[in-house]
């Protein structure tokens, strides 16, 4: 049986480990040649050697996405590998700085928006030119539950990722008539590299992380993986500009 994506080509941003690893897996085993990004050109390399393993297509590509110049030989180095892009998976982030907004670090604060929300404008600026001389395509960003409400010492995350779920209701409004659908994934606590960062890897502070979730446990990368995929298929060809929270239901409480 076909794959949701099958004989499409995607981009993976943040693709190096954690959601964007998984979700280049999941669009592989669903049938499409994805160029794996990330700035980390262990993790990248590890990522496209775990599709070949399973038989699937892929090229790694080092990306920083919050430099105009990178992102758009990015796309290039799509269209010169695989002749069109069809989806993209704007995932590449980082959670900056622990601190109230009046002790925030401004040079933190500079980069955690130049490469959540920043970078994410210059993938859709470069990834959308690309689609419009196609006939369409679909793009997801990943936002956050922090992109939907307020958390304490977290002002520059909290800040980025509501800008992430403005930008791509924007863009999807701006280019439905041609044929480019823009949502976003809102991921809860997951089990991932950066979680481990944010809890310092100690394990009362990830139970407490976990019994935050309505369900009882932070998610898996894969969870996300299968949203991202999802929405980028032609089964989610109705769904645009919408930001979907895949959190355990922590966002209903």
């Amino acid at each position: 049986m076909a794959g949701l994506v099958a004989g499409k080509v995607a981009i993976v941003t943040g693709a190096g480990s954690g959601i964007g690893r998984a979700s280049a897996l999941a669009f592989a085993r669903e049938g499409a040649k994805v160029v794996v990004a990330d700035m980390v050109i262990e993790g990248g390399e590890e990522t496209v050697s775990r599709i070949k393993q399973a038989d699937g297509e892929a090229l790694f590509v080092k990306t920083d996405v919050s430099k105009a110049a990178e992102v758009e030989a990015l796309v290039q180095r799509t269209i010169a590998a695989y002749g069109r892009l069809d989806c993209a998976y704007n995932n590449a982030g980082i959670e900056g700085a622990g601190a109230t907004t009046a002790e925030y670090p401004e040079e933190m604060w500079d980069r955690v928006l130049a490469i959540n929300l920043t970078g994410v404008w210059l993938c859709l600026k470069y990834e959308i030119a690309q689609m419009l001389k196609q006939g369409g395509g679909a793009i997801v960003n990943t936002a956050s539950t922090a992109g939907l409400v307020g958390y304490p010492r977290g002002s520059a995350y909290v800040a980025s990722k509501h800008g992430v779920v403005g930008l791509t209701k924007t863009a999807a409004l701006e280019y439905a008539k041609a044929g480019i659908r823009v949502n976003a994934v809102c991921p809860g606590a997951i089990d991932t590299p950066m979680m481990g960062r944010i809890t310092d890897h100690r394990p009362q502070r990830a139970a407490r992380m976990a019994a935050a979730e309505p369900v009882g446990r932070m998610g898996n990368p894969t969870e996300i993986a299968e949203a991202v995929v999802w929405l980028c298929s032609d089964a989610a060809s109705f769904v645009t500009g919408h930001a979907m929270a895949v959190d355990g239901g922590m966002t209903a409480q």
